[in-house]
């Protein structure tokens, strides 16, 4: 009965047929490992870049993102403060921004930032960690006339400039921490990824 039938080509698809299925079975096994590997979705959100677009905002405005679960601050600064700047060095804790772990190195400069009329900066207060409130305005009553804009903690009194820099005499013992970002056109940023001034 076994006359006209190749043995040879019997086996060979035999064993063909059986390491597809073994194949396709490994397979199967591993994609459930590896996944496990991946870190979860709620994993990536806390540590997720984030973009911002801030091609709506005017000199003077600035808009709120949240990145890891924190206020992040992206301030469009007008020609006045950036000459403002400079002029409060004498009342500022760390006008260089010393602290190395304060700012990505990219940004340790009189600004702050990558671009100068951008700030982005991490809204959490040094102290114990209140989100302070934006004053642009110069010379209120409440802040004094040497007031040039920045921003105020309610909880303490703590005060930065417009910069992020703290001022001294306040309870706040460091800067404002500027977040790793990098700009994807000239009014988009990626915040929480270090690229350097790309």
């Amino acid at each position: 009965m076994t006359d006209g039938v190749d043995n040879s080509k019997r086996r060979f698809l035999t064993i063909a047929a059986t390491s597809a299925v073994a194949a396709v079975g490994a397979v199967g096994a591993a994609v459930p490992f590896v996944a496990s590997m991946n870190p979860s979705a709620r994993a990536r959100a806390a540590g997720a870049p984030v973009e911002a677009d801030f091609s709506k905002l005017q000199p003077g405005q600035m808009m709120r993102v949240e990145w890891r679960g924190k206020p992040v601050w992206v301030l469009y600064r007008t020609e006045q403060n950036l000459k403002d700047l400079p002029t409060l060095n004498d009342m500022l804790r760390d006008p260089a921004s010393n602290i190395e772990t304060q700012q990505p190195s990219y940004t340790k400069n009189p600004t702050r930032s990558i671009k100068p009329e951008i700030l982005v900066v991490v809204g959490i207060c040094t102290h114990l960690g209140c989100s302070p409130t934006y004053r642009p305005e110069i010379a209120p009553a409440d802040l004094g006339e040497k007031w040039r804009g920045g921003y105020f903690c309610p909880c303490h009194g703590s005060r930065f400039d417009l910069a992020g820099r703290v001022f001294k005499n306040v309870p706040a013992p460091k800067n404002l921490v500027i977040p790793p970002h990098m700009y994807l056109s000239d009014t988009r940023v990626l915040i929480g990824v270090d690229e350097g001034a790309a």
